[in-house]
């Protein structure tokens, strides 16, 4: 049977989904699927070819399940029914937790295409005992009911719309997983440590600091560390700043300040390992705005 990897549920989980003997779906093809919660609506990203699944693998753990069939005109017109009967069901959830007295804050309802059951995205600092709301919503709903407790960036995956740059946020578009960033990654590319500045909408570290950080590691790697004795041309001088674009080093000497040279120009006197290792040393002092890090 072919296979395709498809995308679906609120949290945009993926899945890996087998279709039915001699179907054929294009890359956003509206599908009606079975996953292990139920029926569901789903979108086809593309066939799953054995690199594709490898690929898709490293980052998240696929579900499984089948495609039942192409979505139709009926489909569609029942899912709108269940988006608006979803927006009805959250201020009732409301009111049931204010009246159950639980510190948690609902994020989003969630209503399976099948109707098998209801799923409760909520956020909570600390564990919550939910079981009797459970009990006054399935006597509500009359159907199954799941509670989901999320973090601030699952959060903002269900709510955000817009980032600082004026683009979707990734986490709620092309993100597969959501994986840590840290201060050290800012700090790297020399962006801004103004926490308004690099912190996302969920209120933590910006996603898209990992992006450029594997190329800007492999950039200072060629670079000596800031705080290195260097010599060129006969002259000694102390790094006090790197270009990793340029691959250009700010070396100061005495009597004679501070120059912009080619690193490749430069070498590298004393123990390299015990620079980088104050170096690392005062990196992690800034404990401050590491606050903000995933990891």
């Amino acid at each position: 049977m072919p296979e395709y990897i498809v995308r679906y549920g609120a949290m945009r989980l993926m899945g890996l989904f087998q279709a039915p003997e001699g179907a054929s779906f294009g890359p956003g093809s509206q599908v009606i699927i079975r996953t292990d919660r139920g029926q569901e609506m789903g979108t086809v990203l593309c066939e799953a070819e054995e690199r594709t699944k490898s690929l898709v693998a490293d980052q998240t753990n696929l579900g499984q399940g089948q495609i039942l069939r192409l979505m139709t005109p009926q489909d569609a017109q029942e899912l709108a029914v269940i988006h608006e009967e979803e927006k009805r069901k959250f201020p009732i959830c409301l009111q049931y937790i204010e009246r159950c007295g639980l510190s948690m804050r609902v994020i989003r309802v969630e209503q399976l295409f099948g109707g098998e059951r209801i799923i409760v995205y909520y956020l909570a600092e600390q564990r919550v005992d939910f079981r009797e709301l459970v009990k006054l919503l399935a006597r509500e709903f009359q159907t199954r009911i799941e509670m989901r407790q999320i973090g601030v960036r699952d959060a903002a995956r269900l709510l955000a719309d817009y980032g600082d740059c004026g683009k979707p946020v990734c986490c709620n578009t092309h993100l597969i997983a959501i994986p840590p960033v840290s201060m050290r990654m800012a700090k790297l590319q020399k962006a801004t440590l103004d926490p308004t500045k690099i912190s996302g909408r969920c209120g933590r570290l910006k996603c898209c600091l990992r992006y450029e950080f594997p190329l800007y590691e492999a950039w200072h790697e060629k670079l000596p560390p800031i705080g290195a004795e260097v010599e060129r041309s006969g002259e000694r001088g102390r790094v006090v700043a790197v270009e990793p674009f340029s691959q250009q080093v700010w070396i100061e000497i005495s009597g004679l300040g501070r120059r912009l040279v080619p690193a490749e120009d430069l070498k590298v006197l004393g123990d390299l390992k015990s620079v980088e290792a104050m170096e690392a040393l005062g990196t992690e002092s800034e404990g401050d705005l590491d606050s903000l890090s995933d990891a």
